[in-house]
């Protein structure tokens, strides 16, 4: 299988690394595999005959189109960690090359692979629209403004749309490489995982932050803060409305529109991140813990963290802070 790893300038290294490491390592670990004879031929592949890591190192490329025609194509992550920087590398000339490529090479019916800020070059493209992408949560309500024709689930880890497959934050470069694996050789990318320790991780639940998220917004902002006074209590849209001096509607739609979720449903991350927070750093019961948040047992609590995070209270409370 063909994979052209696509390098812009100011790639994350970390990334880059992750997506490089594990197909290398596939390719070692596959005659452990009986009847395995696939091999990942990865090139990088660049738009310039110069192209640098974010950290300053000199990646070797060929230029798109100098080699053969690859089956795939991924997208590692540039090296962009706010709402500002990743909106203006995407008005960088190279970009746009880029965006005009993958749109191009699709067309061939390459599948196209993005990983964390890398999501947001696939979807300039146009790619996504009026699919299903994930992308890095903490720039979520960015992804959201600037791309509202996509639908945007950023609590999933690796979404498959068509042939756009899009992976959520940093680290996410391992699963979207081992997802690639995996369609070729469920056995194989088993083998690699345990060999690289990689955990199997299906959200990011219990590593997004959802006041960094509520910052994006003056008024969700404001909602925040106003859910966490009152998180023990039994809230209502319509009171949180009325002390934050907004209408229920409007309310809803913004938290909608900034956060992809609904007023109440973001009270429910708070309460979550809460009794993560507590189960860590305490060894206060879970039905006090459950009471602490705004539940009346610890029954409903241990069913929404097991929902949320895939991990049951004793795993949370073993995992580190």
């Amino acid at each position: 299988m063909r994979i052209d790893v696509l390098v812009l300038d100011g790639v994350f290294d970390l990334g880059l690394a992750a997506v490089l490491d594990t197909l290398a390592t596939a390719n070692e670990l596959a005659p452990n595999v009986p009847g395995q004879r696939l091999r990942f031929d990865v090139r990088t592949v660049g738009l310039r005959r110069e192209v640098h890591t974010a950290q300053g190192l000199k990646v070797p490329v060929v230029e798109v189109g100098a080699t053969p025609r690859a089956s795939v194509l991924l997208l590692p992550a540039l090296g962009c960690k706010t709402p500002e920087t990743i909106c203006a590398a995407l008005e960088r000339s190279d970009v746009g090359e880029a965006c005009a490529w993958l749109k191009q090479r699709h067309a061939g019916r390459a599948q196209v692979l993005a990983a964390c800020t890398g999501t947001f070059v696939l979807a300039q493209s146009g790619l996504l629209d009026g699919g299903k992408a994930t992308t890095t949560w903490w720039l979520g309500p960015t992804f959201r403004q600037r791309f509202p024709e996509v639908i945007l689930d950023d609590s999933t880890m690796v979404i498959e749309c068509g042939r756009c497959i899009t992976a959520g934050a940093a680290l996410a470069h391992l699963d979207l490489a081992l997802w690639l694996i995996r369609t070729k050789s469920p056995t194989l990318a088993s083998l690699v995982s345990r060999y690289l320790l990689v955990e199997a991780r299906s959200t990011p639940a219990l590593h997004a932050i959802p006041d960094q998220l509520a910052h994006a917004d003056p008024l969700v902002e404001a909602f925040e803060r106003w859910a966490r006074g009152h998180i023990a209590e039994q809230l209502s849209v319509e009171d949180a409305a009325k002390a934050i001096g907004t209408s229920p509607r409007t309310l809803a739609r913004r938290t909608q529109r900034v956060l992809g979720r609904s007023p109440l449903g973001f009270v429910q991350d708070l309460r979550v991140d809460q009794a993560i927070h507590r189960l860590r750093t305490t060894d206060a019961s879970v039905d006090d813990i459950a009471r602490e948040v705004g539940y009346v047992d610890g029954v409903t609590l241990r069913n929404l963290l097991r929902r949320k995070t895939g991990r049951g209270v004793r795993e949370l409370r073993r995992a580190p802070g």
